[in-house]
């Protein structure tokens, strides 16, 4: 599970709730029911579970449930950056976020300051998607492919205040 921007600031967690966004960034049952596994580590059902994924996916804390393959495994996939106006960028991040080839975007301080991932099963749906999202945004997008692979591991520690 990953993040977009921010999540709605007001969203109640409870401890089942963090535990669900935090303990399973990683290690995701691999199982016919794995919501099901999800829900018996955390004491509740997996009814439950897809409920409160579905709310705090609702409520923007959750952009995805998925895997995160390893580059040039299983299709191919880009880093793209775009230098967004700072009043549309909310926007356009729901936008590049609502493709499924989108793993993850991110803000960055700097004029090209809404950054993603994006995996598609080939070179042909990766440019069409690039494509598509300068089109709807009338914002050219920045295709900035993979030179020489390193592992980061993107699961962090959640802090709650």
């Amino acid at each position: 599970m990953n993040q977009t921007l921010a999540p709605n600031p007001g969203l109640a967690l409870d401890a089942i709730d963090r535990h669900l966004l935090n303990d399973f960034q990683q290690g995701f049952p691999l199982s016919a029911r794995p919501y099901a596994e999800v829900g018996e580590r955390l004491g509740i059902d997996e009814t439950e579970v897809l409920a409160r994924l579905s709310r705090l996916s609702a409520a923007g804390a959750v952009s995805r449930v998925g895997p995160v393959l390893r580059p040039k495994r299983i299709g191919v996939s880009t880093l793209a950056a775009m230098a967004v106006p700072p009043g549309r960028l909310e926007t356009v991040a729901k936008l590049v976020s609502a493709y499924p080839e989108v793993n993850h975007n991110y803000e960055r301080e700097h004029r090209f300051n809404l950054w993603f991932v994006l995996t598609a099963p080939d070179q042909t749906r990766l440019n069409a998607v690039l494509g598509e999202i300068t089109l709807y945004t009338g914002i050219a997008v920045m295709d900035l492919p993979m030179l020489e692979e390193y592992h980061i591991d993107l699961g962090f520690p959640l802090q709650w205040s």
